[in-house]
């Protein structure tokens, strides 16, 4: 097993494969490096010696400078090394050559194809609350129905329950009838019910009306608890006219080209930028070439590597879409007070991730080198082909929800430090180390740390895309399993 990886030739640093101990022998770029301290796997390795304000250089591009000086051998963390970025930055377009992507290939998955030409890779019901004063009607009906069908015929019912609905001003109530739309409308529900209060500010008539006028009535139903005598006798009846439609729904061939796939990452460690990422970036140019569509969010994670992005646009106009995108986000910091890059967590420190620039750095990679096709505003669904980006924070539970409401079918997650969590759509742990997969066999789905141990990217990239092709079928992922399944909705701003 590799002890180090040395990742770019321009890197000054390279990274431990292993715990390494103090006085190990190194050899790497002709040089012969004594470690001067015992080194962390996941964690960096200077190359040279680094005087004070000195560039640290990893992926080929820096990630901060030296706070001091540090000798060849030592360890490089959050101790000695600070982030380069500070303020807001111009911008300027430089477009990149179009990449050349894999041929097209005649794949295809059993997915459902909707009325509306749509498809999805899950048959649920859902109930979903208008307001959060209703989370426990939902929930109490969802087990209701699950006890009486035992669920036989359909992949899930499922409630999802939030904290609002109600005493939301401007974007906030905005946004919750955004994620809700997306929601209720989302392919991988065979059948919705909508549950209402009936004095919220989200009220079901106003909610219905948005959800627009081509609404299928069929498979979306909704139901105002103080306007029935009893909830759980009118709701379950609605639920089991639900039940009867969705259980007669097949699968059928789709073209893999018709796969949306969300794009994120947490808990991110040391190998998340080596392996994990890189491989989510070679299946979205694949899936891309395909036809399909993939999405990349987290915007305060691309902080640093932004120009990567950027000078991948499609044209000016999506350059201009994407520099707002970044700027947009850096307002709210400062707006709220908060410093722009005050980032990475505790966990990404502690699996070797010491800057906001080497986390971006790492984090863009799960994007591949296709071109950027489109960019999306929160809680807006896609409507182009390729790669997209979208505007999220980095919080795990509220960006997966925003990529589920975006419309894709699954989102992949990787993630060094693990977590169980799971959106409204199948959510895939992929392991940047083979240690986090044997330990939690439970959480994780799928291990990319192979790629340390000697198996190489091509034979991973099959090994996934079968994955992907069995999981899409209907094999459930682990937080289906054990259904982890919540939503959470981006809130900025006052509550009544």
């Amino acid at each position: 097993m590799l002890k180090y990886i040395h990742i770019n030739p321009a890197d000054n640093v390279a990274v431990a494969v292993e715990d390494l101990p103090s006085g190990e022998l190194l050899h790497i770029s002709g040089k012969t490096i004594v470690l001067k301290q015992d080194i962390p796997a996941g964690h960096k390795i200077a190359l040279q010696d680094f005087r004070s304000g000195q560039n640290i250089i990893k992926y080929g591009d820096p990630i901060g400078h030296a706070l001091q000086p540090i000798a060849m051998g030592e360890w490089v963390n959050e101790t000695n090394i600070k982030t380069n970025l500070e303020g807001l930055q111009e911008y300027s377009f430089h477009p990149q050559p179009t990449p050349s992507l894999p041929a097209k290939e005649n794949i295809t998955f059993k997915g459902y194809r909707r009325e509306n030409g749509d498809v999805g890779i899950r048959n649920e019901i859902w109930i979903v609350p208008t307001v959060g004063c209703v989370n426990g009607i939902t929930q109490q009906l969802a087990d209701m129905l699950r006890r009486e069908t035992q669920g036989v015929g359909i992949d899930a019912i499922v409630a999802y329950p939030h904290n609002y609905g109600c005493s939301q001003l401007g974007d906030d109530h905005e946004n919750t009838r955004k994620i809700l739309k997306d929601l209720v409308l989302h392919p991988n529900a065979g059948g919705v019910l909508v549950v209402g209060l009936g004095c919220e500010n989200n009220q079901i008539g106003a909610f219905r009306e948005f959800l627009g006028e081509n609404l299928n009535t069929q498979r979306i139903r909704f139901m105002e608890t103080q306007k029935v005598d009893d909830e759980l006798e009118t709701g379950m009846q609605i639920l089991r006219e639900l039940y009867d439609i969705a259980i007669k729904d097949t699968r059928t061939d789709i073209p893999i080209g018709e796969l949306r796939v969300g794009l994120k990452c947490g808990g991110s460690d040391g190998f998340s930028g080596i392996t994990a990422n890189p491989l989510l970036g070679v299946f979205s140019d694949f899936l891309v070439a395909q036809g399909g569509t993939t999405v990349l969010t987290e915007v305060p994670e691309m902080f640093g590597a932004e120009t990567i992005l950027m000078n991948r646009s499609e044209s000016e106009a999506v350059f201009n879409k994407t520099v707002r995108l970044i700027n947009d986000f850096k307002s709210y910091f400062i707006e709220n007070k908060q410093p722009i890059y005050e980032n990475p967590s505790p966990g990404n420190k502690a699996g070797g991730i010491s800057t906001l620039e080497e986390k971006s750095l790492g984090c863009t990679q799960k994007a591949g080198s296709a071109i950027v096709r489109d960019v999306l505003s929160y809680g807006e669904c896609l409507s182009t082909r390729g790669l997209n980006l979208l505007s999220a924070p980095g919080n795990d539970l509220v960006a997966s929800t925003a990529l589920a409401s975006a419309g894709c079918h699954v989102v992949l997650f990787t993630t060094g430090r693990g977590t169980p969590f799971g959106t409204f759509v199948p959510t895939v742990k992929i392991s940047t180390n083979s240690h986090l997969f044997i330990r939690k066999p439970g959480w994780i789905d799928f291990n990319a740390g192979t790629l340390l141990e000697g198996e190489s990217m091509e034979s991973l990239h099959k090994r996934f895309v079968r994955f992907i092709l069995d999981m899409a079928n209907g094999a459930p992922t682990n937080n289906e399993k054990n259904n982890y399944r919540e939503i959470a909705i981006f809130k900025t701003g006052v509550t009544l």
